[in-house]
């Protein structure tokens, strides 16, 4: 029985579903293209990976 059929959502091994689909932007800090794994919405910032790591240190 896989963990999903016990109804362990939480844990577990991990399925594969493939590349995820990147999505072109411009960060809102360095103003450097960049590309992200979701699709940005207009009127929040999306910041890339260098900057957003500067971000999350603060």
């Amino acid at each position: 029985m896989s963990d999903f059929d016990r109804g362990n959502r939480g844990g577990g091994s991990r399925r594969d579903f493939g590349p995820k689909e990147m999505h072109k932007a411009t960060c809102a800090e360095c103003g450097k293209e960049c590309e992200v794994p979701f699709k940005p919405t207009e009127g929040r910032p999306v910041y890339c990976r260098e900057c957003f790591a500067k971000r999350k240190r603060y």
